[in-house]
């Protein structure tokens, strides 16, 4: 419970078009938070469409209206939108999440705010990648990681160069669903936006300074939100590369979607509603 007065984490999310994925976020974090404990923060990339004039109907959320910088690059105006969204916050932590993530447990806030404790030197929790996948290939991924790191082992071993194994120096907290302490990202003066993809720079500046970066259990991670891997990209064409705009991504997508009976969500317009 939140006994302090005014909002206890800020969520700020990035946004560009997509209008169902964006309500089924918003929609989600509005069925399972208790809003006196959050103050959200959406970031519009200058998608003047009908999903701007969606965020604009919520009173719930505070909307910011950023005009995209000619030239910039997918991930810096991401990275931009978020360093924006950072001068409105006022709560004492502050989570980065994108409109492909989705809320799916009550429990979700507490778990994160559990994670990063009491420990000042804890200065963010989140995970590299969360993805949901079928127990088979979560396995062989399983299998493929020891195997890389056994040959990596055995080279190093016998004086060997060469890549293997997982490198956790060039892992970071990933922007989709990533808890921060925001009275430490002000203090020292650190962005998001640091011509690399949001949270890469500011993750290792953090280390460097001495603070823990703590990754948490994918599978605990997931029973509370869930990302769909590049739907906001898949569902839309403009910004779409070849890989994540071709069908077999729209229809992995799908999938994900069905699983978590998104429709339901969609359908439950009340959740706009205070």
């Amino acid at each position: 419970m939140n006994d302090l007065a005014g909002p206890q984490v800020a969520i700020l999310i990035p946004h560009f078009r997509t209008l169902q994925l964006t309500q089924l976020c918003l929609r989600s974090l509005r069925k399972y938070t208790n809003l006196a404990r959050i103050q959200v923060i959406v970031i519009d990339n200058g998608s003047k469409d009908a999903s701007t004039d969606y965020l604009r109907r919520l009173s719930w959320i505070t909307l910011i209206e950023r005009e995209p910088v000619p030239g910039e690059s997918v991930a810096q105006a991401h990275s931009r939108a978020l360093d924006l969204g950072m001068t409105r916050v006022v709560a004492a932590y502050v989570i980065s999440m994108h409109t492909d993530t989705v809320v799916i447990s009550p429990g979700w806030l507490d778990y994160l705010l559990e994670q990063i404790g009491t420990d000042q030197q804890v200065a963010g929790v989140g995970s590299w990648k969360l993805e949901f996948k079928p127990w088979y290939r979560r396995a062989a991924k399983r299998l493929e990681s020891t195997w890389l790191a056994m040959s990596a082992t055995c080279r190093k071993r016998l004086g060997q160069q060469g890549a293997g194994g997982s490198d956790d120096k060039a892992r970071y907290l990933r922007s989709h669903c990533a808890l921060y302490r925001s009275d430490l990202l002000r203090r020292l003066a650190l962005s998001f936006d640091e011509d690399e993809v949001a949270g890469k720079v500011l993750h290792e500046k953090l280390v460097q300074q001495g603070f823990t970066m703590k990754f948490l259990d994918i599978h605990g991670l997931a029973r509370h939100v869930r990302h769909i891997n590049h739907a906001t990209m898949v569902l839309n064409p403009g910004i779409a590369g070849r890989k994540t705009g071709s069908e077999a991504e729209r229809r992995r997508v799908r999938r994900e979607l069905e699983r978590l009976d998104y429709r339901n969500i969609l359908q439950d317009a009340s959740l706009d509603d205070v």
